[in-house]
């Protein structure tokens, strides 16, 4: 029983181990090529799963399709005005749809990993396409970075540079710097200038804020004066007032006393108030209906307080 075990389970490895070497899969986004003795054998891009010859007689080596990314070193570049900048840049490629691009593709690199190093290498070579701009070109809104970009790209598919199965798609600048010494020198610079120009905004601002403060003292002094020219008519009518109020008084002395003895009176008499008084002098009288009056009908007091003051001195 034993032994039909053995002979099942090594029956089932060798059929494992067959399957596995005369089947290879395709994925929808990969390109087979497959090889026999060494040499190629043809294309296969049909997805799903295939048969090969077994063991080292076929080999399938796959490729995949899909655009791919690579990106060169950093190289320093001498602009048209003469500024040394780094700049490093990328590029999207993929492998050529033809069968025969493919398969040149595979004798020239291998793999993805072989072109990738050799596409490094040759974007490398491109940057020197961005000597031919000044350095303000290449920054701000403005900039020709997209014309650059298609120089470098069009540097990558000269005819000098054989590209084997290789489809350049685009070319993109994905650094442009200075090196550390210049940019410190840049910086530098640009502080200057930077304080230069806060120096000019604040000599500006303070004699704008001079003009501004003069002006308003100027309006100041204006008003002022208004004021008080305003003033003076308004108490020269009240003294004009106040004459003819007083000579008026004058004319009239007695209904003056009275209304000052009753304003009095009134001004005493506010609120909850308990008065112990003589009703015989002024203003207190007024409460008094004995009071003497005069021929006007005006109360008159019948004790005068400097009458009481010689009393109390004797």
């Amino acid at each position: 029983m034993s032994k039909t075990i053995t002979a099942v389970v090594a029956i089932l490895i060798v059929l494992v181990l067959i399957l596995f070497n005369t089947t290879f899969t395709v994925n929808f986004h990969e390109v087979a090529v497959k090889t026999r003795l060494g040499r190629p054998a043809g294309i296969v891009r049909e997805p799903g799963l295939h048969f090969k010859l077994p063991f080292f007689i076929d080999s399938v080596a796959k490729l995949d399709t899909r655009q791919q990314f690579v990106k060169s070193p950093i190289k320093t570049v001498q602009t048209r005005d003469g500024q040394q900048v780094m700049v490093q840049a990328f590029m999207l490629w993929k492998v050529g749809q033809g069968d025969e691009e493919a398969k040149a593709f595979y004798n020239s690199y291998g793999s993805l990993a072989g072109a990738q190093r050799d596409l490094e290498t040759l974007l490398q070579g491109g940057l020197g396409r961005i000597g031919g701009y000044a350095f303000d070109e290449l920054i701000g809104p403005s900039s020709k970075l997209p014309e650059a970009e298609g120089a470098i790209l069009e540097e990558v598919q000269s005819p000098e540079n054989v590209l084997t199965g290789v489809v350049p798609i685009s070319v993109g600048i994905s650094r442009v710097v200075f090196p550390p010494k210049t940019t410190t020198a840049v910086m530098r610079r640009m502080s200057a200038v930077q304080e230069t120009l806060a120096n000019i905004e604040e000599s500006r601002g303070n004699s704008e804020a001079n003009t501004i403060k003069q002006k308003a003292q100027a309006q100041a002094q204006i008003i002022r004066d208004f004021a008080e020219q305003w003033a003076a008519v308004i108490e020269a009518r009240g003294n004009e007032e106040a004459t003819r109020y007083y000579e008026q008084m004058r004319e009239h002395a007695d209904l003056a006393i009275f209304l000052s003895w009753l304003e009095t009176l009134r001004s005493g008499l506010r609120g909850s108030t308990t008065f112990v008084t003589d009703m015989t002098k002024a203003p207190f009288h007024l409460i008094d209906l004995e009071a003497d009056t005069t021929g006007d009908g005006i109360p008159q007091p019948s004790t005068s307080y400097v009458e009481t003051g010689s009393e109390d001195g004797q």
